[in-house]
């Protein structure tokens, strides 16, 4: 029996010690010449292969259903059945390790995750594969860096500053803390002042402000280094009974603070509490305490740092997805907040478009936003800057400017209601490619900030132009066909060449299902913004398959997943995220990719039945 089996590919990675023995006792090796005939239908199977060289097509009838590569398993679904429906052929010569079907339902009988892996629907590998990774999420957690939580800036004062001085700086900054610099002491010395101290300055009996903060201050500070772990913060807390403590860096260059280290901030231990059971809450605060877009920028910064916990820690991508979308809308909304008039802010509604108002988007992507005006109000003179000024702001923020200008300072994307009325309408009386796309993405829409009853009156303009509008519904449906790739898209990823490795995820797979949906929705004036939401209520009035609606959801989550995975190794190794390199991905991803695509194929089947795209 071979040695060198690879037991760290799907599905065998979910077996133990015992059960990779049986394997290597049941496992032989088989070759097929170019053109043999690995499997025919309706004879019964006796092995699972797992392709060590070469590839091995599926046929249904004529229709080529898939392509196997190295460390792709097949067909387990044979196995459990009882008899082969496919035909599957070596394109190449083709080296395959072959196990036998008693080990395999041995282990099916005894590896329930083996079993979903291997022949489950897509659903039932994805439950599998969820069950594994949330059993990590708090080995996560505990890894967690001082560095990941919200280290919070403080205001350093001179110990001569007296009481009241801090007192307005703890108003101002909205803070129960300073950090004291004694200069007098030689070497100097640093401590900290808190609302504790200024209860203590109250009962001293001198006048607070001839009080100097030196004289209640603490200069015994519990230091923190930012890469230590949460964990350890947590216990040094505990040991030296204290709520706060200071968070120092080693300065190579040495310097007088904290014996020679250089004070970063200060961790709160609520704020390390608040992590631990719920990140997203301390951006969240942040974003609502901000005074300035600096404060905001601080918070943006923090946003990819969550994902990547969360990712990492087994949330599923739909949660993530939708903390995003809460976190983002309340970064825009306190944005137009800090830079609008309250006036403007009262009579508009900000709102976004695309995936960020579907609640689908994960890293930050290209700004997609709009502004309606309330009827009979008069802007400011000046609502060009403004406008600009907010777009410049995102752009700081990391959401750079859209490449088609659908930003709230471009002049056509701000209107006032009734303008904006008009617009729609126009986009649907006389539909060209670029205002059937403009339709696509305002459909989307998501208030974030202001009256968010305006968005919901113009986007219901649409629903009452296209009703019953076959031709219209059928022009703006067939854009699923703008990035269509023929059959042999999975062969051509195989191949050798290096041109062709890279896939694109949106154009294969999520533009398609995203668009589908979206048309189904308009057609069916169902009004919900997000893909699940409409693939719901689609079910609900029973315009697709139950199925089908629960293998479209597993499909989206999936290509989420699978470009945030990208987008995340894109960060860290500073590379760009063009695409997936299909040859880069593990065998159970390659598995999930096929299954996932093929979904949206038999999508596209119903889609072209339903808008008769065949004669668009």
């Amino acid at each position: 029996m071979p040695n060198a089996f690879n037991f760290s590919a799907s599905p065998f990675d979910c077996l133990g010690n015992d059960e990779r023995q049986l394997v290597r006792d049941h496992l032989d090796i088989a070759y097929f010449r170019e053109g043999d005939v690995v499997l025919e239908p309706g004879t019964p199977p006796t092995h699972l292969f797992v392709i060590i060289k070469g590839f091995v097509q599926q046929f249904d009838g004529d229709e080529h259903v898939t392509t196997f590569g190295p460390e792709d398993v097949f067909d387990g679904r044979s196995l459990v059945a009882g008899k082969v429906s496919s035909r599957f052929k070596a394109t190449e010569e083709v080296l395959a390790y072959q196990l036998a079907r008693q080990a395999v339902a041995e282990l099916i009988s005894t590896n329930a995750t083996f079993g979903a892996l291997l022949f489950a629907d897509l659903s039932k590998k994805l439950s599998a594969l969820s069950e594994r990774g949330s059993q990590h999420e708090m080995q996560s957690l505990s890894m967690a860096r001082v560095a990941q939580a919200v280290v919070r800036h403080a205001q350093t004062v001179d110990a001569s500053t007296d009481i009241v001085s801090v007192v307005r700086i703890f108003t101002a900054d909205r803070t129960d803390h300073v950090l004291v610099r004694d200069t007098a002491c030689q070497p100097p010395r640093l401590g900290i002042f808190t609302t504790t101290g200024l209860q203590r300055a109250i009962l001293h009996g001198k006048a607070l402000d001839q009080l100097a903060v030196g004289e209640l201050a603490t200069f015994k500070l519990v230091s923190v280094s930012p890469d230590d772990y949460l964990f350890d913060a947590l216990a040094t807390m505990i040991r030296f009974k204290v709520r706060r403590v200071v968070v120092a860096q080693k300065d190579e260059a040495g310097g007088e603070e904290a014996g020679a280290e250089r004070v970063l901030g200060t961790l709160d231990q609520l704020d390390l509490l608040s992590f631990l059971s719920n990140h997203s809450t301390l951006i969240t605060r942040q974003i609502l305490e901000a005074n300035d877009l600096a404060g905001l920028k601080n918070a943006a910064g923090q946003i990819n740092g969550l994902i990547t916990l969360l990712y990492r820690g087994g949330t599923k991508v739909s949660l993530i997805a939708r903390l995003v979308q809460e976190v983002n809308a309340r970064l825009f909304e306190r944005a137009w907040q800090l830079i609008a008039p309250p006036e403007l802010v009262a009579n508009s509604c900000l709102f976004v478009m695309g995936s960020e108002g579907r609640g689908e988007q994960l890293l930050k992507t290209d700004q997609d936003n709009g502004l309606i005006l309330r009827d009979g109000y008069t802007p400011p003179t000046d609502l060009d800057q403004i406008c600009q000024h907010f777009s410049d702001a995102l752009a700081e923020f990391g959401y750079p400017e859209c490449p088609g200008r659908i930003m709230v300072s471009n002049p056509e994307w701000r209107h006032s209601m009734l303008e904006f009325g008009q617009t729609v309408r126009r986009w649907l009386v006389l539909p060209t490619p670029e205002t059937l796309m403009a339709l696509a993405i305002f459909i989307d829409s998501h208030a974030v900030c202001g009256d968010a009853t305006m968005l919901e009156e113009v986007r219901g303009e649409v629903f009452k132009l296209v009703t019953d509008n076959d031709a219209l519904l059928a022009r703006f449906a067939a854009a699923i066909n703008a990035f269509d790739q023929d059959s042999g898209w999975w062969n051509r990823l195989l191949s050798l060449n290096d041109d062709d490795k890279l896939l694109d995820l949106k154009k294969a797979g999520t533009f398609p299902l995203v668009h589908g949906v979206r048309s189904l929705a308009l057609a069916h004036r169902i009004t919900e913004t997000g893909t699940v939401a409409r693939l719901q209520a689609l079910a609900a009035d029973h315009r697709l398959p139950a199925d089908l609606v629960t293998d479209l959801v597993d499909s989206l989550h999936f290509f989420m997943g699978l470009k945030l995975k990208t987008g995340l190794e894109a960060l860290e190794t500073g590379k760009s995220s063009a695409g997936i390199a299909v040859d880069k991905l593990s065998s159970l991803d390659r598995d999930l990719l096929k299954d996932t695509l093929g979904v949206v194929k038999r999508f596209r089947n119903v889609l072209f039945q339903r808008f008769r795209l065949d004669m668009v």
